[in-house]
């Protein structure tokens, strides 16, 4: 069961149009006569400006981040808790012990680790745990079984029988009531998904786990402001909640892509399978903490990002998808990927043709519209890892570090339109950090042996 995508081929070709396409738009207007270069850019930040205020923050300004608290089920349905796990010896058996404390039914909830070809002592770990966790089934796959996450998912999928799967990373931390709020928003919004705000819990760590903590915080007010005026809400991987018949529905978890939420967000969409998000209780995870971690997860979210664009844009243009939301993914589409492109090759443009930048205006906005964004999250109630304080040196901080994507986006465009993709299982490096709860970890002197 592996949904699949578009061939590596046709992408390389969806790229390199897409590249040319943005260079030329960048480039173009330095041929215009001086006193008309910048009516392509203003009327650019224009458009892209009027979306963005009228994506996010006239929703919030009428109540779209108003905390929801909905009211439990006649009864509370099986909840299967699925983790693909590679390698996690630092923080798998933290996660069991949290898991098993969850406020929920028991007779209701499974708890399911896939150990995808570990090579440390994940395995060992998993075996200690489940002698003291009847509740806990580990589904043991071989190294080169292929399909990376999503190939690990779906060797569960078929065992799985609750009404709902909930996705989570090793590094996970859910609070003890966090499922019960969640199942009760997902069954009274009638959604076929809904996705969790994730929450940095070592924000304090250095200046990019910080950042990364403000990033999450833009991510979830966006997101929320695009569900309020009709667009689109995407999953994110880490605290996700699926219907199981809606992931059937799309037949399981596409295995030729390198994000499988990303992917799943716009098979849902074109399915018609509405997607939510829930700003509190959040799921807590690690931020990547070094300049090279978070460079090659960025450029695995970029790539799998432009390619769910490629293998379904044919099919969000068509009929199906409403007009709200067909405006929301092109206005979404060209401040996330476009504007990067577009303002790279301006600059080059510029620095050749000895003369001024013209996508400044646009790039200008886009940076204070963010600005605004992480303002706004950085201020609202949040349960969770506390969000960073909002002062000058942070807001400036969370700003600047945006501008990583003016680099990821141009680097990635460009290898997808000249290399071949070899898909991996790309996973981030976890260390465990944060508080631990529950009981130390059991001794595993005889299994090491």
């Amino acid at each position: 069961m592996a949904a699949g995508g578009t061939a590596t081929g046709a992408r390389r070709l969806q790229a390199s149009l897409f590249l040319i396409g943005c260079c030329l738009a960048g480039a173009a207007p330095h041929a215009l006569p001086p006193s008309r270069s910048l009516w392509p850019s203003l009327a650019l930040t224009l458009l892209l400006g009027t979306y963005a205020v009228r994506s996010v923050f006239l929703p919030l300004m009428r109540g779209a981040g108003a905390a929801v608290e909905s009211p439990p089920p006649a009864a509370w349905p099986a909840v299967d808790l699925v983790v693909a796990a590679r390698d996690e010896e630092a923080v798998i058996g933290r996660l069991v012990e949290r898991l098993s404390e969850l406020d929920y039914p028991a007779e209701q909830l499974r708890l399911w680790v896939i150990d995808d070809g570990s090579e440390d002592r994940t395995p060992e770990v998993l075996e200690a745990y489940q002698r003291r966790y009847p509740q806990l089934q580990v589904l043991r796959r071989s190294r080169d079984a292929g399909g990376g996450k999503s190939g690990a998912l779906n060797a569960l999928l078929p065992q799985l029988q609750g009404r709902w799967l909930l996705v989570l990373d090793a590094d996970a931390q859910l609070q003890p009531d966090g499922l019960k709020r969640l199942v009760a928003f997902a069954e009274a919004g009638g959604w076929s998904a809904v996705q969790l705000r994730k929450a940095v819990v070592n924000a304090d760590h250095n200046l990019l786990t910080r950042a990364q903590a403000m990033e999450m915080a833009l991510d979830a007010v966006i997101q929320q402001g695009r569900l309020h005026s009709g667009g689109v809400v995407e999953l994110r991987g880490n605290g996700q909640l699926l219907q199981r018949q809606a992931v059937l529905a799309c037949d399981g978890f596409n295995e030729a892509t390198v994000t499988d939420d990303l992917d799943l967000s716009f098979r849902l969409l074109v399915q018609g399978q509405p997607v939510g998000l829930l700003w509190n209780p959040p799921i807590q995870e690690e931020a990547v903490t070094s300049v090279m971690g978070l460079w090659r997860q960025r450029q695995r979210w970029a790539e799998g990002g432009l390619q769910r664009f490629f293998d379904y844009w044919g099919e969000l243009t068509g009929r199906a998808t409403s007009a709200a939301r067909k405006l929301d993914l092109s206005g979404f589409f060209l401040l996330q990927y476009a504007l990067p492109v577009m303002a790279v090759a301006d600059l080059f443009t510029s620095l050749l043709s000895r003369s001024t930048p013209l996508m400044w205006p646009l790039s200008f906005v886009a940076f204070g519209l963010s600005g605004g964004a992480i303002l706004v999250g950085c201020l609202r109630s949040s349960e969770g890892p506390a969000l960073p304080r909002m002062h000058p040196l942070n807001l400036a901080l969370g700003i600047a570090y945006l501008g990583h994507w003016f680099v990821v986006i141009p680097y990635t465009t460009l290898r997808m339109a000249l290399l071949p993709k070899r898909l991996v299982w790309a996973k981030t490096l976890h260390v465990g950090s944060g508080e631990s709860h529950g009981a130390e970890e059991p001794d595993l002197t005889t299994q090491v042996l």
